[in-house]
């Protein structure tokens, strides 16, 4: 097996850069072992209510240096893929300033009149009111879109309800589910390919999450390499239909530049199914 060489990684932030405001050891180094190598990277997140700016500084707090244009939020990933859908449209959008923010850059108009779209994104005060006007516009016929699709959101105090709960709620009194932009759709890894420039082939996502990072990486065509730091655990792997390329306790035991097919913890690919040509023969 040659090895293929990496030029670019897209790296899920909470459980494999940090645990709320503190940093995973060897998160720093690794970072820097990228920018020094002149490779490409993303830090992905489906949490759309910080603006890329916002989460720069609080990484920033927590040790690591990332400045805001190395930042690909699930707010960002839905700005983008309205602008492609309707450009210069209108949407009712229950959120925070991550997604409104992101609305206003691609010159989207927010109202409540009519709007051609409602999206929901994470909040950590959702209000009944407002989901309740959400709920009147989808009946009156806007397109229902929502960030991601993550039930619960983390917190000092522990677990909160988050987009995909609230959005189940809306479908729940509408009859209409929403299109997730965010992780497992692969359309935000596509989105953050095409932001780096990067090829599907010489890119490799790294995540906490074998039902967002990993499907949503091998569906857009990348290896993955899971992290036993965040959410995932080891026993839990063999649960899901498909694997990781290559499964690590953190993101410190991965080579920068080098292909993850290589390192200990590489599953090796899964014997080729036998044919009909096979048994005919």
């Amino acid at each position: 097996m040659s090895e293929r060489m990496i030029e670019n990684y897209l790296i899920d932030m909470d459980g494999v850069l940090v645990h709320e405001e503190h940093p995973i050891a060897g998160a720093d180094a690794f970072l820097a072992g990228i920018i020094a190598a002149g490779l490409g990277f993303l830090v992905l997140t489906n949490n759309s209510i910080y603006t890329a700016r916002d989460l720069s500084a609080r990484l920033d707090r927590s040790g690591l240096s990332i400045p805001a244009e190395r930042i690909w939020t699930s707010a960002l990933a839905t700005a983008l893929f309205l602008h492609t859908q309707r450009p210069g449209g209108s949407a009712y959008v229950v959120g925070e300033a991550g997604l409104t923010t992101a609305l206003h850059d691609i010159g989207y108009v927010l109202s409540d009149r009519s709007p051609d779209y409602v999206v929901l994104g994470e909040t950590r005060t959702y209000s009944f009111e407002a989901i309740t006007r959400a709920v009147r516009l989808v009946r009156g016929g806007a397109r229902f879109i929502a960030t991601n699709p993550d039930p619960t959101g983390p917190s000092i105090e522990g677990l909160l309800p988050a987009t995909g709960a609230v959005a189940a709620m809306i479908t729940k009194a509408t009859g209409v589910t929403p299109y997730f932009v965010g992780k497992p759709n692969p359309l935000m890894m596509r989105s953050a390919l095409n932001t780096l420039s990067a090829h599907s082939e010489t890119t490799v996502v790294i995540g906490d999450r074998m039902d967002t990072d990993v499907v949503a990486g091998l569906e857009a065509g990348m290896d993955t390499v899971l992290v036993l730091s965040g959410i995932t655990g080891r026993d839990d792997i063999e649960r899901f239909p498909y694997r990781p390329t290559a499964v690590v306790d953190s993101i410190a035991a991965i080579p920068v530049g080098h292909d993850v097919r290589t390192i200990d913890g590489a599953l090796t690919p899964p014997l080729r199914s036998r044919t009909l040509d096979d048994e005919l023969r």
